[in-house]
């Protein structure tokens, strides 16, 4: 299919945009969102720039989002600076993927419905997420045989990942503590957009980026069962 020149023009105009701001909302650039969603030409090419990127372009309610492949290192992160973002100076691999366990387990705490929403509640204390994962740790490690987990998620491995932070009831945020491992995660997943975290109130809410890409894209039914099972969550519960 041949284009025009302008039509190409205003499609890169677009994923310059997307690129910039990693979304485009109704309410703010409304002639670039209106030129995307009403003109099929214009979305197949932005579309197509954005796989050429390492990326896919979805809209979801009323805003356009660039969302970076798991292999885009250039527009995502790659594991190394995940690493060094959450996790202690000189973290291992199981610390990293304690790191991820978190987020996990913060997700299945936010997003475990079934219905038009798969969000099930507004907040969550940083206390009670912390006791969650160190509950599902260890009834993961307690229920994985040793020669399943070689196959799967380490769950001993991360419990004692877990249990190497030392905690502190003053509210330490060296990360060699559990609380300021979690407060790092937290802080990291604001700065994303994808959480809202009130440290004065110690709670956690959720973004409607983060509703919205977790309704539309990840919790599928697919995917939701995946995070299901890696949590070691009983498909009956």
């Amino acid at each position: 299919m041949a284009y025009e020149m302008g039509e190409v023009r205003l499609s890169q105009e677009i994923f310059y945009y997307l690129l910039e701001n990693h979304e485009l909302r109704e309410d703010g650039e409304n002639t670039l969102y209106r030129a995307y969603t009403e003109r099929e030409e214009i979305q197949n090419l932005v579309k197509s720039q954005g796989e050429i990127a390492g990326s896919t372009v979805e809209r979801y309610g009323n805003v356009i989002y660039l969302i970076p492949k798991e292999e885009n290192n250039f527009l995502g992160f790659s594991k190394a600076q995940l690493k060094a973002a959450l996790c202690r100076s000189g973290a291992t691999d199981r610390d990293y993927y304690l790191s991820q366990f978190v987020v996990l387990t913060l997700l299945v705490e936010f997003f475990d419905g079934q219905g038009s929403s798969s969000k099930t509640r507004e907040y969550i204390r940083v206390g009670e997420l912390q006791n969650c994962i160190s509950e599902r740790l260890k009834e993961g490690a307690q229920n994985t045989p040793e020669e399943q987990e070689e196959g799967g998620i380490a769950f001993s491995d991360i419990l004692q990942a877990y249990e190497a932070l030392r905690s502190d009831d003053r509210g330490s945020r060296a990360r060699t503590t559990k609380e300021g491992f979690l407060h790092q995660i937290l802080v990291f997943l604001q700065k994303q957009g994808l959480v809202e975290y009130v440290e004065q109130d110690e709670m956690v809410k959720t973004t409607k980026k983060l509703d919205n890409f977790m309704d539309w894209n990840l919790l599928n039914q697919n995917n939701y069962r995946r995070v299901r099972r890696v949590l070691g969550v009983a498909e009956d519960e």
